[in-house]
């Protein structure tokens, strides 16, 4: 029998949001028993005719409406599109009526994750976007203790509601060592309470 996974879904227009993924699927592969499945979605565009190829030629696969149901937590990242997320990523969450209707997503834990250019440029809000969608589908939401000194310390990017990435304007800048800690963090906490309501559902 396969290890049960949870959905690392994001949409990324410079990479930031991907590599802060990667290290929140990395958290989640530390603990035992569990993997990460990451997903992307596609960007969209105000032309009708424009359309994506139905396999991305890099990175992630796109994700489907089905992971939802499959995946037993989510953890889910967006730039900041502003102080909100970004178009793609509602439009895929404006598609999953059917989970709503099933309850596909009650009772599974999820976690929010963003980049922003500036420090100031809109991150908490942008993780409270995310988190309206998942509180309307039940789930239940995984922030980021305090008992993480980094979101005492940092001078880059990092809330109690979720891991975050300042890259400037240009989106040049690295990700932190503080950032890079809170998104391993991050994404070994959701894993481990992930385990953890598993086993008092079953």
């Amino acid at each position: 029998m396969s290890s049960p996974e949870i959905l690392v879904l994001y949409y990324s227009r410079h990479g930031a949001t991907q590599k802060l993924a990667r290290l929140i699927a990395e958290g989640i592969e530390s603990v035992s028993g569990i993997g990460a499945r990451i997903r992307t979605v596609p960007a969209i565009s105000a032309v009708c005719e424009a359309t994506e190829p139905a396999v991305p030629s890099e990175g992630a696969p796109y994700a489907e409406h089905s992971d939802f149901e499959e995946c037993i937590g989510l953890a889910m990242g967006s730039p900041t599109r502003f102080g909100n997320m970004a178009a793609p990523l509602k439009y895929f969450l404006d598609g999953s009526s059917a989970q709503w209707l099933s309850g596909a997503l009650q009772g599974k834990p999820a976690c929010v994750f963003t980049s922003t250019g500036s420090l100031h440029g809109g991150q908490e809000t942008t993780l409270l976007s995310m988190m309206i969608p998942l509180m309307h589908h039940g789930m239940i939401l995984v922030g980021l203790p305090y008992s993480h000194s980094e979101l005492m310390n940092t001078a880059t990017g990092g809330t109690p509601y979720g891991v975050t990435h300042l890259a400037h304007a240009d989106g040049s800048a690295p990700i932190s060592a503080d950032e890079s800690r809170l998104a391993i963090a991050q994404g070994k906490r959701l894993a481990e309470i992930a385990l953890r309501l598993r086993v008092v559902r079953s």
